[in-house]
């Protein structure tokens, strides 16, 4: 009986730090950023930021499908507050954009950008990407 209850409060527990880290994903401006395959379009939800007149996606997962895919075309989409733009997607692998582009995340992101950080991200192994309008 003990057992159960114990394993009870792990699963209950697991469930909330899940859930916490959707709902913190999902916090603050959050884009819809659409890349494209042979087998057609994907859909993922990023985080934005602006700086220097682009606006700067990145990714903490150099084997991130979505990187991949716009590795191999650079022509992507985004939704941001509602509106679909046309870009072409330059990753940089410089690590003054890097930096620029963490603090930048971590400034509007705040406390769920600490956490990122804290639990599975090592900003160092970003790769920034530069949206330059089409």
């Amino acid at each position: 009986m003990k057992l159960v209850r114990i394993l009870a409060g792990v699963v209950a527990v697991l469930l909330l730090l899940v859930g916490g880290y959707f709902v913190m994903a999902e916090s603050g401006e959050v884009v819809v950023l659409e890349t494209r395959a042979a087998a057609g379009a994907h859909s993922t939800r990023v985080w934005v930021v602006d700086d220097a007149g682009f606006a700067w996606l990145r990714t903490g997962d150099p084997t991130s499908p979505w990187l991949a895919r716009l590795r191999a075309n650079s022509e992507v989409a985004v939704t941001r507050a509602g509106e679909r733009r046309e870009y072409r997607a330059v990753p940089l692998d410089d690590a003054a954009a890097r930096d620029r582009v963490n603090a930048l995340t971590l400034e509007k992101y705040g406390l769920a950008e600490e956490i990122l950080r804290a639990l599975m991200m090592d900003p160092a192994g970003v790769t920034p990407i530069r949206l330059e309008p089409q």
